[in-house]
């Protein structure tokens, strides 16, 4: 029963936040390496921008001769 009550009041909480801020917290939880940027124009978000890294293991020196 408790965590019916945390998720509850989990999600209402979540309700309240600001859609940018919402956006955001979706964006970084998706993102394993990158960057998201917030860009303010007169104290009000107008912009979110996603880069998303892709790592490729290094292939073995010895392996590619």
């Amino acid at each position: 029963m408790q965590k019916d009550i945390e998720h509850t009041v989990g999600s209402e909480r979540e309700k309240d936040l600001p859609e940018w801020l919402e956006l955001v917290r979706r964006q970084v939880t998706s993102l394993k390496f990158g960057t998201v940027q917030i860009t303010v124009h007169d104290a009000r978000v107008t912009q979110v921008e996603r880069v998303e890294k892709v790592r490729l293991d290094r292939p073995n020196p010895a392996s590619t001769r």
